[in-house]
């Protein structure tokens, strides 16, 4: 079967093979909604913490006795880890103004992503100075949310 219709099937279907590669890199190349609403979190949580609201910045973690925050000690509970930010940083000027960058999220299932980033604080010296590091928080989607259930900053 040689007539016209063959040729203009076969280039509609590499046509189509070429959108199609097209259409799926450039959806990779997006953020999905889970990205987005993760991405979303953390940028309230750095606008809360540049605010002096440490309380609206927790908010950004699982308001449960199972959320864990790992960096010098391990810190189980959140009402524990919202103690110790308030002990350690009990002023604005304190806290100093947070930048999170170079961020990475991985869905890992459904319910659950990994993210892994830098932060930093601009603080005055008498505040405790400039200071830094990276970050590897694990989300759960709840009925609330995107919230961090385990944070490992160091």
């Amino acid at each position: 079967m040689n007539n016209g219709y063959g040729k203009n099937l076969a280039s509609a279907l590499a046509r189509a093979g070429l959108l199609g590669a097209a259409v799926l890199f450039s959806i990779g190349a997006q953020p999905n909604s889970t990205e987005r609403a993760i991405r979303a979190v953390l940028e309230s949580q750095q606008a809360a913490w540049n605010r002096g609201d440490v309380e609206a910045f927790m908010s950004g973690y699982d308001a449960s006795e199972a959320t864990l925050f790992v960096g010098a000690t391990i810190t189980r509970g959140y009402q524990r880890v919202l103690d110790n930010y308030q002990r350690r940083y009990p002023t604005k000027q304190r806290m100093g103004q947070l930048t999170f960058s170079d961020l990475d999220v991985h869905l890992l299932e459904a319910q659950h992503a990994l993210v892994i980033g830098k932060w930093h604080l601009d603080r005055p010296a008498d505040a405790g100075g400039n200071v830094g590091g990276i970050f590897t928080l694990l989300f759960k989607k709840t009925s609330g949310g995107w919230k961090i259930i385990v944070d490992h900053t160091s």
